[in-house]
């Protein structure tokens, strides 16, 4: 399958961003993963702490108006919603306006689930066993490899209530995805050129 938008889903420390990095690159797309970050601290006025925060875990005060403040032009809804749920329909804004300006590959922020109503968008998502991703945090962010199964599993779980809370859907089910790859096996690098071969048909 062709296809023009690749989104990246990822477990922590799998490896994922990278992988996006060489998609990208392979692919002579931009990337936009920290760009987001950037854009929605612009656009929406919080701090990029308070994104890199709220992007793990938050709760929607009230659904009604959350629908209405992601599928309309007016800023109305928006400032009657908790700061949380402001950020998500930004959001959902800003990556549906990356994916009209034409083919790119986006990492995480629920992309995959944004932009799921598109035919020419390509979704996968990056995993890795426990000592894999010990052993990249280890070896990328200088981190305590004691610490970090557990901090890694609670990662995993504020991924998985935001994007169910988000979403409605469960963060990681290989249903929600075009493929997904376990980079302790193949390596990033294979990972990547899997994706690429893949998007281009």
């Amino acid at each position: 399958m062709a296809s023009n938008i690749i989104t990246i889903s990822r477990e922590y420390g799998s490896g994922g961003r990278t992988v996006g990095e060489l998609v990208a690159k392979k692919l002579g797309l931009p990337l936009y993963d920290r760009e987001v970050v950037n854009a929605m601290a612009e656009k929406c006025g919080f701090s990029r702490d308070f994104i890199e925060e709220v992007g793990e875990y938050a709760s929607v005060s009230n659904s009604f108006l959350f629908s209405l403040a992601v599928t309309s032009q007016s800023d109305k809804n928006i400032n009657m919603m908790s700061s949380a749920d402001q950020l998500y329909a930004c959001q959902t804004r800003y990556i549906r306006e990356l994916a009209e300006k034409g083919p790119c590959v986006i990492v995480g922020r629920c992309a995959d689930h944004i932009l799921k109503n598109r035919e020419d968008v390509f979704h996968a998502f990056i995993y890795a066993d426990m000592d894999f991703r010990v052993n990249y945090m280890v070896e990328n962010y200088q981190k305590d490899a004691k610490l970090m199964p557990k901090w890694l599993r609670e990662k995993d779980n504020r991924r998985k209530v935001y994007y169910k809370h988000y979403t409605g859907e469960t963060w990681g089910d290989p249903h929600n995805y075009d493929v997904c790859l376990n980079t302790a096996s193949t390596g990033i690098e294979t990972a990547a050129d899997i994706i690429v071969k893949l998007v281009q048909g």
